[in-house]
């Protein structure tokens, strides 16, 4: 328990205006502070209506205060909710008499870093809380309280326990060599070092997923001016983002649009037509043309169909950095009262459209999803789960270890030391074995109040 710690309060919900605000304080004076602004005894857990007074016993605002006593609350500390109108001026009157009883102004990410040193919850549950408040869709969000519940915790821990097990048993083979221990065949290393391995290949695939729901794709669209990228980005948008003419040149700056494919956050960008030109206004659009296309995971180029040439093509492909995913869209198949199809060129997709009829459009999607191996939609999104980079970053080094291991069983002390990145790699992702300025790192990313 943090109970050195100062007690801490905050506004606890979004800025703006509403029916509801919320000042959160936490810490072992919360209930003091309390009592003193709503000038009442309050009863655990009970809601209670009544005025919140400062020092000067001014009326501020009415509402309802909730106490929650510790350990039973979400910091582990004594926790107070005191739940007025959601005006900010009124919100930052009642927060200021908290202040001014003793309180300090929470940090961002504060309460629930307080959660996580009460052991309220593991490190990946914490950083589920954020993921949960910025998650864009439907798929994101069930993802995040997947996380938050321990979905993705118990299968780290159930590894990490393995992985000691089998640790605990080369160390011993290392400290004992007397006992004449055959240390392959007697402790079946090898097959619990791939056993291990294939664990994390599995939950390294789900991460990946969970990644991809928390950052979203970015994807580039970008092909001559008047081919139909505005009429493309509609389409997939599923609503009028950018402006279709007749007019060369029309989209000068990158337009933006998140939506969403099977739940996936996709980050579109529209940008400016490439093409030469003197204007020197759409010379800079085509120039930010080119950053977005070194931002993007993958970039839509599209092109009209009715062009046999193809040199436009195969000259944008050349500009493209090596190794940088691509889908060639080939627009306005109305013109040749073609049907939608796709087919592959050296393992390029290439999509036959019309943006202007909708025809095509899933194929596309579909496509986009294929790329990042997430074509058909997970069999079971009860167990899908939020991930971060660090995440990722943290498995890639657990199955590096372990294969290091595999290739060492001869020499029991390089699989002990395998064994042993492994698992402070693993620790990592509950908070285990976590350092200040990691914590730091992910907790500063919080809003206040949270």
């Amino acid at each position: 328990m943090l109970n050195d710690s100062p007690t801490i309060a905050a506004i606890s919900t979004a800025k703006g205006v509403g029916g509801i605000g919320v000042v959160r304080v936490s810490g072992k004076d919360a209930l003091k502070i309390a009592k003193n602004i709503c000038n009442a005894d309050l009863t655990p857990r009970q809601v209670q209506f009544t005025s919140f007074k400062d020092k000067k016993n001014v009326t501020l605002d009415q509402g309802i205060v909730i106490y929650f006593p510790a350990p039973a609350s979400f910091t582990g500390e004594d926790v107070v909710e005191i739940q007025g109108h959601g005006g900010i001026v009124v919100l930052n009157l009642v927060l200021d008499a908290c202040l001014s009883y003793g309180a300090s102004l929470a940090e961002p990410g504060e309460f629930t870093k307080r959660a996580f040193l009460n052991n309220k919850l593991d490190l990946s549950q914490a950083e589920s809380v954020a993921d949960l408040i910025n998650a864009s869709t439907e798929a994101a969000a069930k993802s995040a309280i997947n996380s938050l519940s321990g979905i993705f915790s118990n299968k780290i821990n159930a590894l990490l326990k393995n992985l000691t097990d089998l640790r605990i048993f080369v160390e011993a083979c290392l400290d004992f060599p007397e006992e004449d221990i055959n240390f392959i065949d007697q402790g079946k290393v090898d097959k619990k070092l791939r056993s291990l391995n294939e664990g994390v290949s599995k939950i390294l695939d789900s991460a990946s997923h969970g990644q991809l729901l928390r950052d979203g794709l970015k994807v580039a669209l970008i092909g001559q001016p008047n081919v139909g990228k505005s009429s493309l980005m509609n389409e997939l948008a599923r609503e009028s983002k950018a402006i279709v003419t007749e007019v060369p040149g029309t989209t000068r700056d990158p337009i933006k649009s998140d939506i969403s494919i099977e739940g996936i956050p996709i980050h579109l960008i529209d940008t400016a037509g490439l093409r030469e030109t003197e204007d020197v206004v759409e010379r800079l659009g085509i120039k930010k043309t080119w950053e977005s296309i070194k931002e993007a995971d993958i970039t839509l180029i599209l092109v009209d169909v009715t062009d046999t040439d193809g040199s436009y093509e195969e000259k944008i492909k050349k500009k493209i950095p090596k190794g940088h995913k691509i889908i060639i869209i080939k627009n306005k198949i109305d013109l040749l009262k073609q049907k939608a199809s796709i087919d592959y060129q050296d393992d390029v997709p290439q999509i036959f459209i019309s943006a202007k009829r909708g025809e095509g459009i899933k194929l596309v999607e579909k496509e986009i999803l294929k790329i990042v191996g997430r074509e058909e939609p997970s069999s079971n999104k009860e167990d899908l789960f939020m991930a971060r980079t660090r995440h990722i970053e943290a498995l890639e080094k657990v199955k590096k270890a372990l294969k290091k291991a595999v290739l060492n069983l001869q020499a029991p002390e390089l699989v002990a030391e395998e064994l042993m990145i492994a698992q402070k790699a693993l620790s990592k992702i509950t908070g285990e074995f976590s350092s200040d300025d990691l914590l730091g790192q992910i907790f500063g990313q919080f809003c206040i109040g949270k």
